[in-house]
């Protein structure tokens, strides 16, 4: 369904809540487009929340708790803009695409998504078209105007319990297809920090789409960053992250320019 047929009436956006992504930072001159999916828990008007239970609509079922302020930290540190999206993941998660069913999900771990079930395909649509699109464009626009070809770098935070299980990995490097980037952040961490490839997830999991569309299609080194949250819920957090994280990116991208 073309964007231009959604009706007033199933629209997701009030007038005075959008757009559905931002770039912080726009004129950042490092070669580097730094990209934050999950930045936001805000629920339009329109979705009512989607039935989520009132303690959970900030929990980690709704955004990144702490991905956001990272990203912008990071983009500070190393001049680089970052595209972030300004709506929940619960109302479209921005780092899947529309195929998928979990760009809309009716659960998150044990959190029920009640507003998720049953949608129309109008409904649907109106999701894609109005969260999903916008993201998207943005993000390429944003590629699109870099002189010479960025590093693509998401950012992103887990939690450090999922269904019950704790979590002991406190940075996750994932990777799609291509692990050159990855890697090199790898070997540039330092030796008291448990990071690890592909964890706590890895493309298997369907996490790689914003890598694949917007970075392995281009040609793009890339790299997705997960740290856990509880590690980044404070500003001595994010900002111990965010040196450790920029000296990580910057000595990795020189290890592979100077090859």
């Amino acid at each position: 369904m073309r964007c231009v047929s959604i009706k007033a009436s199933h629209k997701v956006l009030g007038e005075d809540e959008g757009p559905a992504a931002e770039v912080i930072n726009p004129d950042g001159t490092a070669p580097i487009c730094l990209v934050c999916e999950h930045a936001s828990a805000f629920f339009p008007a329109s979705v009512n929340h989607l039935g989520v239970a009132p303690e959970h609509r900030e929990s980690h079922a709704a955004w990144d708790i702490g991905g956001r302020d990272l990203a912008v930290a990071l983009a500070d540190r190393l001049d680089a803009p970052l595209v972030a999206s300004r709506v929940s993941r619960l109302v479209y998660d921005c780092n899947r695409p529309p195929s998928a069913t979990a760009a809309i999900p009716e659960k998150s771990e044990a959190i029920d998504v009640p507003g998720n079930l049953n949608l129309t395909e109008t409904e649907r649509a109106a999701r894609i078209c109005e969260v999903y699109d916008p993201f998207r464009n943005l993000l390429r626009a944003t590629l699109d105007g870099f002189a010479t070809p960025p590093a693509l770098v998401t950012v992103h935070s887990f939690t450090p319990v999922w269904f019950g299980e704790p979590r002991d990995v406190e940075l996750g490097l994932l990777h799609d297809s291509d692990d050159t980037l990855a890697l090199a952040m790898l070997r540039a961490a330092p030796e008291d920090l448990d990071a690890r490839l592909n964890a706590p997830y890895s493309v298997t999991d369907g996490v790689t789409h914003t890598l694949r569309e917007h970075g392995i299609a281009r040609g793009l080194q890339n790299v997705m960053i997960e740290v856990r949250n509880d590690l980044i819920s404070d500003p001595a957090g994010v900002s111990r992250f965010a040196t450790l994280l920029s000296d990580m990116l910057t000595r990795a991208l020189n290890r592979e320019a100077a090859q």
